[in-house]
């Protein structure tokens, strides 16, 4: 059996108050059955950190991009394509549009979304798209960019049926992150039900979204299990049968070996 957090922040753990470090870290995932983790680039500044640790780990690997909501740079198309030639960087991302946290005139975001769209498909490498607030300015732009050329993965998914089977429709997969365990996310565990086994991913999106039954603690990799077994209870199958689908969808999208 082994899970794989395919979405992680492992520059931003919160290690002093974990009473470790990333070597700790890792260790603690590996001994949680955590077999790969994907550390996600959130802007250029941190790209050489987000970098450094995946070369550290033969199980780590790693992606490019700026956050949508992060105003502190514009990667350019080439820059991108540059950065991303690494064979320790599997994804272009995490890259999207976030209404959430933006106000004013966004159309900043909505070129760099189409910015990391075109890298993705000009590196051959996946996308990580982050959606919040913008369902349908976020799919008119995949569809007008020709995203499903390359596909990739709707990142921390909480969106609606209907803009999951959208996703679904244009070849991505669809990754659950510990909100699907909130008292709160009826809506998205019916989608987590509705999700084909072969297009489901799993994720911490650690630091942030710590899953139950750890709510208030820090999140890291090894929590990723809860993630699986939350997910096994609502589709009323195995936790076995959940790790391991989803860590074979990470392994068949990023081109990752089994290690």
């Amino acid at each position: 059996m082994s899970l794989i957090d395919s979405h992680c922040h492992l520059d931003r753990l919160a290690l002093e108050k974990m009473g470790t470090d990333l070597d700790g870290a890792v260790a603690l995932a590996k001994e949680s059955g955590v077999e790969q983790m994907l550390c996600v680039s959130i802007n250029l500044e941190n790209f050489p950190e987000v970098l450094r640790i995946s070369h550290c780990y033969e199980n780590i690997f790693s992606s490019v991009g700026v956050h949508p909501s992060d105003e502190s740079e514009e990667p350019s198309l080439e820059q991108l394509i540059k950065l991303a030639d690494d064979p320790k960087i599997i994804a272009i991302g995490e890259t999207g549009l976030d209404y959430f946290y933006n106000e004013g005139d966004l159309e900043w975001q909505r070129e760099r979304f189409r910015v990391h769209i075109r890298a993705a498909i000009a590196t051959g490498k996946p996308l990580i798209i982050h959606t919040r607030e913008a369902e349908a300015d976020t799919l008119a732009i995949m569809r007008e960019e020709g995203a499903d050329k390359i596909g990739g993965v709707m990142h921390c998914f909480t969106g609606s049926l209907g803009m999951a089977q959208e996703c679904l429709d244009l070849g991505f997969y669809i990754s659950f992150s510990g909100i699907v365990t909130f008292r709160n996310a009826d809506e998205l565990r019916e989608v987590a039900r509705m999700v084909p086994e072969d297009r489901m991913l799993i994720e911490t999106d650690a630091p942030y979204l710590t899953p139950v039954p750890k709510r208030g603690k820090p999140n890291h990799p090894a929590l990723v299990k809860h993630v699986a077994e939350h997910i096994a209870e609502q589709r009323g199958v195995s936790f076995e049968q959940i790790a391991e689908a989803t860590s074979a969808n990470f392994r068949r999208l990023f081109g990752t070996p089994s290690i």
